[in-house]
């Protein structure tokens, strides 16, 4: 029987599974190399060391009976140590392989039937110049590993800024995409158990900036026929993927309606946030039915949402505005612990609950709350 979860990661997302996890009973154990995380400020035992130490993963799976993660970037060989080992831990080593790596992750997208942009893997310069005559410009040179919230990408234009994108990489390997002139840039958080089953959460419809997810609406503003071709994407990735837990799809919607998969998060997500305060079941508590091997839970979205994401400025450390903010009963605020608000680190989120649908009046109402917030020291 499943009491204690490990977690590896403690950044928001564990903070908000773990939550979820103690109110179903369970206790957390984390380990993160900060202190004080954002996790381990609500988990039952926070674990201080790296990633990849050994003896700290050892003492995790000792002292647990099933263990995740709360984010990708982490080191591939402590999950490849609890496996041979005899710990339980999910999403496996090869969900990790294929989703750390853009390369194998668009790889594995097309050997499913789903198309992709265009790419290539780049190695060398002569890759480069290859690339560029055969997807052309504009494109996206970016990092095949490692890369997160934009880090790691350069939109280039020509060849010349290929080159200075390929040495600013400092000999990483890089993989070539085509730029993609979408009309929406969505989202399917779904859930896959260890029998097979699939629920998936409505897609939601999301903006980034400057690679930076800023704001979500779910449902998504898109065709009832684009809906169910989005879900039928995510649940055939999840099950090809043989992942159990909960993850995310991210796709690009075209003008004529085709959908191409841009990315695979093997884990609950951030344009997720709103399905703790509009469903029955949220992402996180969707993430430990599946790796307790408990029911999932259809989801059933109880109101419209705009999830808004709170971020640091580098400008002081104390939010300011929330009095205003919480005028408006719609909103429900959550903050994730972090005591420096370094510029455009994801602080909080508040989700906007809107009756009917969502509108650009009811998303001008959620930008100009959201402009209500500030920072000072």
């Amino acid at each position: 029987m499943i009491r204690r979860i490990g977690v590896i990661g403690g950044g928001q997302l564990g903070r908000m599974f773990a939550l979820e996890a103690k109110r179903m009973g369970f206790e957390v154990v984390v380990l993160d190399p900060q202190e004080h995380s954002p996790c381990g400020q609500v988990a039952d035992e926070q674990i201080v060391a790296a990633y990849d130490d050994m003896e700290a993963i050892e003492r995790l799976g000792q002292s647990t009976d099933v263990v995740t993660y709360e984010f990708e970037n982490i080191a591939i060989a402590s999950v490849e140590y609890l496996e041979q080992h005899g710990y339980h831990v999910t999403p496996t080593s090869d969900v990790l392989r294929i989703t750390q790596d853009r390369l194998l992750e668009k790889r594995f997208v097309r050997s499913c039937g789903i198309a992709t942009a265009d790419f290539a893997e780049i190695n060398r310069l002569d890759d480069l110049s290859e690339a560029s005559m055969s997807i052309g410009f504009p494109a996206i040179l970016k990092t095949a590993r490692g890369g997160y919230d934009g880090k790691g990408q350069w939109r280039i234009q020509s060849l010349d800024e290929g080159r200075a994108a390929f040495s600013a990489a400092k000999g990483a390997k890089l993989i070539y995409e085509r730029v993609v002139p979408f009309a929406r840039e969505l989202s399917v958080v779904a859930t896959r158990g260890a029998n097979d089953a699939v629920v998936c959460y409505p897609a939601g419809e999301n903006t980034h900036d400057r690679g930076i997810l800023t704001m979500t609406v779910a449902p998504a503003r898109i065709s009832d026929n684009a809906r169910l071709r989005a879900r039928t994407i995510a649940t055939t990735i999840g099950k090809k993927l043989h992942i159990v837990g909960t993850y995310c799809v991210e796709l690009f919607l075209l003008a004529n309606g085709e959908l191409l998969v841009n990315e695979i998060a093997p884990r609950p997500h951030n344009s997720g946030h709103y399905t703790i305060d509009v469903t029955q079941c949220s992402q996180y508590e969707q993430h430990v039915r599946a790796i307790c091997d408990l029911p999932l839970a259809e989801p059933k979205l109880e109101s419209n949402a705009i999830m808004m994401n709170i971020l640091g400025a580098g400008k002081g450390d104390h939010l300011t505005g929330e009095d205003e903010l919480l005028t408006d009963p719609s909103i429900v605020l959550h903050m994730y612990g972090k005591r420096h608000a370094v510029n455009r680190r994801k602080m909080g989120h508040f989700t906007m609950l809107v009756d009917g649908a969502v509108d650009e009046p009811a998303i001008a109402r959620a930008k100009a709350a959201h402009a209500k917030l500030g920072w000072q020291d």
